[in-house]
């Protein structure tokens, strides 16, 4: 009697890349990390739902010739959410599987359960399950967002076998998991949130979605380090992972696909955070240079491309002598590495005397830039607040700045450019380098420079 009754033993699971050892090592022989391997308790009976193909639905081993395969059936599914549709590639494709990830309270499972709302009455199935909240709970939350008239359903559940038998029974198109962190496996001992459960409970669903051809959403919690909590393996096994940030305290939310079989991986879609809700942006340059400063000293405007989406931001610097032996430098919504480098090249070539300066640099609106096109908005800025001088209300910056001083060539920068120009900017500083590129730009003054001391001298002119 006692023989048929599964063991448990002790295994070390890395916290990286899901590598199982039966012992504890100091670093993963698989991906190399250090401190990363956590001990979990595991049955020894063997589990029959881990080890069926990912395509165990399919009734016959198909081998086709890629000339014959055929995408014309292949619809996407509109989110009803342009910005959100932006990221995904131009909708939900059938029989995927998405991760989306953000810290707590951003609005994760709001966007969700809006863009359920939009599908479901547009006729689409869904299917929501929240193993965190209460159906009124959702309800609740739900007439704060607007009215449903489609079919979508609610639950409640946390364990995934009675999950899986739901969506196979129901057949909707579209399944929202709340969160993953939640969800359990009978056969698998150890806690809900584990580095096995989280793994083996993901597995489940890429099995359902590519058997079934079932959309599926999963929202997973993220660390202190802005990861997705559990196994890295978790986001090798998606086909895409958006990221949802923003300061929770702000307004603006930017919706970020780093991972997407389907689509770019650069693309963005902006939302503002209100009382009924998320709302669209649609266009992020105007939202984010409302209520900018005129004759500021340390102001200027520079533009960052979003995959093919220019958005300009307002880079604001501020440089003061210390009080202090040793100088303070801070970066909000920028590299902080960065900035010292740039105020390196400024002492090194052009000769200010900004060692015994504090340095504070803000990009405005809450977002986060981490394109070296704004390097030379950063200069000008940090250059403006050290003389104390406005720059131009109307004038916008962009350029990479080199360790030798050279402002190097950007791309896209066509695009760049007439954006500034259509939001009433009257001049632009660019690298030289690109004035072959905006030969077919009329009505707007550009600044050609090759260097930093040259962009400098400009503020006699400017």
């Amino acid at each position: 009697m006692a023989a048929s009754k599964s063991k448990m033993k002790t295994v070390f699971f890395c916290n990286e890349c899901g590598y199982e050892s039966p012992k504890w090592v100091g670093q993963c022989p698989a991906c190399h990390a250090w401190n990363t391997m956590t001990e979990e308790r595991v049955s020894t009976q063997k589990e029959k739902s881990t080890g069926n193909s990912v395509f165990r639905e399919t009734a016959e081993r198909v081998i086709a010739s890629v000339n014959d395969i055929s995408l014309e059936d292949e619809k996407r599914i509109s989110t009803g959410m342009e910005e959100l549709d932006r990221v995904l590639g131009g909708g939900v494709v059938p029989g995927s599987l998405t991760l989306v990830g953000g810290d707590p309270g951003i609005g994760k499972s709001t966007l969700l359960l809006q863009a359920c709302r939009l599908m479901g009455n547009a006729g689409s199935k869904v299917l929501y399950i929240s193993g965190e909240e209460s159906l009124k709970q959702i309800k609740i939350r739900a007439e704060r967002i607007g009215t449903f008239s489609g079919p979508m359903e609610l639950m409640c559940e946390t364990n995934l076998g009675i999950i899986e038998e739901t969506i196979r029974e129901r057949k909707p198109d579209i399944v929202v998991i709340d969160s993953i962190q939640t969800m359990f496996l009978e056969e698998i001992s150890s806690a809900p949130g584990s580095v096995s459960q989280v793994r083996e409970s993901t597995g489940v669903f890429l099995r359902i979605a590519k058997g079934l051809g079932v959309s599926i959403f999963i929202v997973g919690h993220v660390t202190k380090e802005g990861t997705v909590a559990g196994p890295r393996v978790l986001e090798h096994m998606v086909d895409t992972v958006l990221y949802f940030e923003g300061d929770r305290h702000a307004s603006y939310r930017i919706l970020r696909g780093v991972k997407n079989r389907f689509g770019s991986t650069n693309e963005i879609g902006v939302f503002e955070m209100r009382g009924e809700g998320l709302i669209e942006v649609k266009n992020p340059s105007e939202h984010m240079l409302e209520g900018r400063p005129k004759d500021a000293s340390g102001c200027i405007v520079s533009c960052s491309m979003e995959g093919t989406r220019p958005i300009l931001v307002e880079i604001q610097a501020l440089v003061t002598r210390t009080s202090f032996g040793i100088p303070r430098r801070q970066a909000q919504g920028a590299d902080y590495n960065r900035l010292n480098l740039l105020m390196a090249v400024l002492e090194k070539r052009v000769g200010l005397s900004l060692g015994d300066c504090d340095a504070y640099l803000n990009i405005a609106g809450g977002v986060k830039v981490t394109e070296p096109a704004i390097d030379l908005g950063i200069v000008m800025a940090v250059v403006s607040s050290f003389r104390n001088k406005p720059l131009p209300f109307t004038l916008a910056a962009f350029g990479e700045v080199g360790l030798s001083g050279e402002v190097r060539s950007i791309s896209q920068i066509e695009g760049r450019v007439r954006e500034a120009q259509k939001l009433g900017f009257e001049s632009c500083l660019v690298p030289a380098t690109c004035k072959e590129n905006l030969k077919g730009i009329k009505g707007i003054k550009i600044y050609y420079v090759a260097s930093v001391t040259e962009a400098i001298q400009y503020f006699g002119e400017l």
